[in-house]
């Protein structure tokens, strides 16, 4: 028996029968030899983090677009405080944290550039949509390694589609990741609202707070808490319908001063023109693309493989592509 085999019995006798176990049959696309020191999950998780598309994460944005300050959160330190506040719920609930750290790192890999203004647009140019959730699928199956994907375990590629939308994921540490996400992203991007002075704290809904707490870790401990209480040795995730109330409060709230104002419209329109723009000229010159979405365009149409080009850029990257493309810089004198 290898170390690997003795390490993931091992794990297994302490996990909860609700949780996935590391021994058995994990549905990967193609046969994959075991490894002699870790674990199915673990070498998912290793894969994830070494692949192109999760070094990319950097330079795509959260909610703060090209922000001048190096505190903001990005895509990718917000996919690091999914997977923190999720393998704390799995610990705690005595679930698989291998898996759960896999599927929380994967779960972004398929956001736009721009945030979630980049994806509102390339929903409304590919024919079928657009979702950042199935980009992410479609990341770890098709995109990376040259078309050959990642070759995860399909209960890591089941929590990446599920950890949004309405399809519930299937296994208890994907439902982990799914409100993990949720608590992260309201609490970062609350934090870096008002760094970034959008938000004053006294402007904060009250009601909400008298509940989740004053502060940052505050908040993020009450609901973390509230999951673990409400779902210790059960098969489901859920919370306590005073704290879930109050969250649900606080996004609206987030939606309403922070997602969806005015102060972002200006910004949000130079980001959709510059989308928009670079879609148009690539379906017009389909042999300017690198030939692995060249590939794409022949066999699953032109729009899929210009929206997978895009989709993959960072912020910086899909700016000075613009510039190269439609900005002068002047003419050489002789």
């Amino acid at each position: 028996m290898t170390i690997g085999e003795e390490l993931a019995r091992a794990m297994d006798a302490q996990l909860s029968p609700y949780a996935v176990k590391n021994c058995g049959d994990h549905g990967r696309i193609r046969p994959l030899s075991e490894d002699s020191l870790r674990t199915v999950f673990q070498r998912d998780r290793d894969r994830i983090v070494h692949c192109k598309a999760f070094r990319r994460l950097e330079g795509k944005t959260q909610v703060f677009l090209a922000p001048e300050g190096d505190h903001f959160r990005t895509r990718l330190t917000h996919t690091l405080e999914v997977a923190q506040v999720a393998r704390t719920l799995a610990r705690a609930l005595h679930l698989n944290e291998d898996l759960t750290e896999a599927i929380a790192l994967g779960h972004d890999l398929g956001h736009t550039p721009f945030g979630h203004i980049g994806e509102k647009v390339l929903s409304s140019l590919l024919p079928e949509g657009f979702r950042h959730n199935e980009q992410s699928l479609r990341v770890v199956e098709v995109l990376e390694n040259s078309g050959q994907g990642l070759n995860l375990t399909s209960e890591v590629r089941d929590g990446i589609l599920c950890h949004s939308g309405p399809q519930l994921p299937r296994t208890l540490e994907a439902a982990c990741v799914r409100k993990a996400d949720r608590i992260a992203y309201l609490n970062h991007d609350l934090d870096d609202a008002i760094r970034g002075g959008v938000l004053k704290p006294f402007e904060l809904p009250k009601d909400c707070l008298s509940v989740l707490g004053a502060t940052h870790g505050e908040r993020i401990a009450t609901m973390v808490e509230d999951i673990v209480h409400a779902s210790a040795g059960k098969a489901e995730i859920s919370m306590s319908p005073q704290v879930e109330d109050a969250m649900n409060g606080l996004r609206e709230f987030m939606f309403e001063r922070v997602y969806h104002d005015a102060w972002r419209a200006a910004q949000e329109k130079r980001c959709d023109s510059v989308l928009r723009t670079m879609f148009s000229y690539y379906m017009e010159h389909l042999a300017e693309l690198p030939e692995e979405y060249l590939m794409i365009c022949y066999r699953e149409g032109s729009a899929r493989g210009v929206c997978d080009f895009l989709s993959g850029m960072t912020d910086r990257y899909a700016i000075r592509l613009f510039h190269s493309l439609f900005v002068p810089s002047g003419f050489p004198i002789s």
